[in-house]
């Protein structure tokens, strides 16, 4: 990267305080793997000094950073453009920095479905979508963009399903809607893929969304955003009952390449960044 007087070019994340970063280990992983002369490092950043932050980053001639909550929307501000998905989503967890200029992408949905696409293809399928945070919001998008034939969007808060709902008949050639996610969520026999996109499972093995089990079917997707641990005991249920499961690491890893791609035009191994992630939260066997 011409005029850069790092020993390396920098790419890093944008984060409140927090415990070790495992996206950290599993990029400088790759990073070494590939002998690409490069860091990826995490910044604590407070929401006051998000500016001066991003300002710092054009300046030195950083390639481009992640972004965490609570500055997903805040750094929209700072930017000069926005990728179609993350205008759609409304929210930025990658910039690229070229030429001075920096381009805010969301690569949270993009990892899902590069995931999603290890194991099916979406285009076309009916979809269960729980929760309506962030990590859902942009799920539906980028499911919404490739095609899927119908999404239903399930959460306590009925407003937040329809709100997602809307959005994927609004900007997107896909349809939705919203339903209340009350007592035990029933899964639809005509469903395709199966979404837990809530945090329930993070960092607790037995944690379990409230759906009735006995609903699910062999031959159907079920897939967890969350990647500690791997194995969720949705997973571990869902495989009990014949689907064809997907854990929480793939996204993950697939959200570095995609990254790593925008700021670099480098392709990093998978295997290597989800070893990396083994190491950490564990096997999904």
């Amino acid at each position: 990267m011409s005029g850069t007087n790092f020993l390396s070019i920098l790419t890093g994340s944008f984060s409140t305080p927090c415990a070790d970063n495992p996206t950290v280990a599993m990029i400088e992983a790759a990073y070494r793997h590939h002998k690409i002369d490069a860091r990826y490092i995490n910044c604590d950043v407070k929401p006051a000094n998000l500016g001066d932050a991003v300002h710092g980053a054009r300046a030195m001639e950083w390639a481009g950073f992640n972004c965490s909550l609570p500055h997903k929307v805040e750094v929209i501000s700072y930017l000069d453009e926005l990728s179609e998905a993350a205008q759609i989503i409304g929210a930025v967890n990658c910039v690229t920095i070229r030429d001075g200029r920096l381009k805010g992408d969301n690569t949270d949905g993009k990892g899902f479905l590069a995931s999603l696409k290890s194991v099916t293809e979406p285009k076309g399928k009916k979809v269960l979508l729980m929760g309506a945070g962030g990590a859902a919001r942009a799920i539906a998008v980028e499911l919404g963009l490739a095609g899927t034939s119908h999404i239903t969007v399930i959460n306590r808060e009925p407003d937040k399903a329809e709100a997602i709902a809307a959005l994927i008949r609004e900007k997107t050639n896909g349809d939705a809607l919203a339903r209340p996610w009350e007592g035990k969520a029933q899964i639809p026999e005509d469903i395709d893929i199966v979404i837990n996109a809530t945090s329930v499972g993070l960092g607790d093995a037995e944690a379990m969304p409230d759906i009735a089990l006995d609903t699910l079917k062999g031959g159907q997707v079920v897939a967890d955003v969350i990647p500690n641990p791997p194995a969720t005991r949705l997973l571990r249920e869902a495989k009990k009952r014949g689907c064809i499961t997907l854990d929480g690491l793939g996204m993950l890893v697939n959200q570095g390449v995609i990254g790593v791609e925008l700021w670099l035009g480098e392709t990093l191994d998978a295997e290597v960044m989800k070893h990396a992630l083994q190491e950490i939260f564990g096997s999904h066997d």
